[in-house]
């Protein structure tokens, strides 16, 4: 029996599970909250990490949910002071995620001296994505001197459901054409063509895309300007409004919950429900192109909170979606297991004894 402890680190927050593997048995999980805030006694990740491993002992590996790798990463790696490096490279294309997934891999640097670590990013299941599929119609410099393309993210998600799709469908994920839909606060839609990930809707930030809990998704690029002039507001208000303020919640001046927003749209709030209107005619979108871009789907998968519990948003999805194709893909609920993926990963690479990079 193999341990290996999950860890997600988010800026307030620090998620984890304790896998057995190669059995995939859950051994124990919890959620620490309010780390660094004020008023807290959770210091640092650090102090929380020292509380996780309280409770927990004997790991074997730890596995690290990392948000961005950028160009660097196209599967998981373990952890050495090279990866540490670029990790860091990469703060600046993900400073809300980057640097609280770096604060745990140095956390349990020194809390398990010795222990293996891997690095299992989002982006990495998207580099599969063909350069005409990530690059923007930008001057080409600042793709090659920037790094500015769409990476991608909840890669580790799709890249689970698309393998449990094709465990139902009992057919060889390399023979389908897989759309998957994770849609939850922060929602994404992947083509999954014969396992790889050949499209998918976030972007060079997880800001491009679907209409989300509290982000804007896809808008006019010239809005950003002249909101900023015309409403006399900086870069990083602007930015506030687009990830925090924007999407359901800014729609409905309500909330960024489906729940709460069905609800009120069954009482007859118009807003909300032009905000769920809005949610579901982007979505139909993006599956309709991913539909002609892999030429065909097998299969269409909801996952996440929205995806997996609201069933009259799914409805509302699939209503007469496909009906011009010959064969009508099968619509299947998966709930997702980042976790899960990422302790399979992290097993996989410490017992092949991956190569440090």
């Amino acid at each position: 029996m193999t341990k290996i402890l999950v860890i997600n680190c988010g800026s307030s927050s620090i998620k984890y599970k304790l896998f057995s593997m190669p059995g995939e048995t859950l051994l124990s999980k919890g959620l620490i909250e309010h780390v660094g805030e004020q008023g807290s006694h959770i210091h640092d990740h650090y102090t929380g990490l020292k509380i996780i491993l309280d409770k927990v002992d004997s790991v074997c590996a730890v596995g690290h949910r990392v948000v961005h790798g950028a160009e660097k990463f196209k599967k998981p790696v373990l952890v050495s002071k090279a990866v540490i490096n670029e990790i860091k490279k990469c703060c600046d294309i993900a400073p809300l995620h980057n640097p609280a997934n770096l604060a745990g891999i140095l956390a349990c640097n020194k809390l398990l001296p010795g222990t293996k670590q891997a690095a299992i990013f989002d982006t990495a299941f998207h580099q599969s994505l063909p350069d005409y599929a990530y690059i923007y119609g930008l001057p080409f410099e600042y793709y090659k001197k920037s790094g500015i393309r769409k990476y991608g993210f909840h890669g580790t998600s799709h890249a689970y459901v698309a393998i449990e799709a094709a465990r139902i469908l009992k057919k060889p994920l390399k023979n389908l054409k897989i759309i998957t839909c994770h849609l939850g606060n922060g929602c994404s839609i992947t083509a999954v063509d014969k396992g790889k990930s050949v499209d998918t809707s976030m972007g060079f930030t997880p800001l491009e895309g679907l209409i989300m809990g509290t982000r804007c998704g896809d808008i006019d690029p010239a809005l950003v300007t002249y909101i900023m002039r015309t409403k006399n507001i900086d870069a990083h208000s602007l930015e506030n409004i687009l990830n925090k303020d924007s999407g359901l919640k800014g729609i409905s001046g309500i909330s960024n919950d489906m729940r709460s927003l069905e609800a009120k749209a069954r009482k007859g709030n118009k807003r909300a429900g032009l905000a769920i209107k809005i949610f579901v005619y982007r979505i139909r979108k993006y599956i309709g192109a991913y539909t002609a871009v892999m030429g065909g789907c097998d299969a269409l998968v909801f996952t996440a909170g929205i995806g997996e519990n609201q069933k009259g948003v799914r409805e509302d999805i699939c209503r007469g979606l496909f009906f011009y194709l010959k064969n009508t893909p099968r619509v299947l609920v998966v709930p997702t297991n980042e976790e899960l993926m990422i302790a399979r990963q992290t097993y996989d690479l410490v017992n092949k004894k991956g190569k440090r990079s």
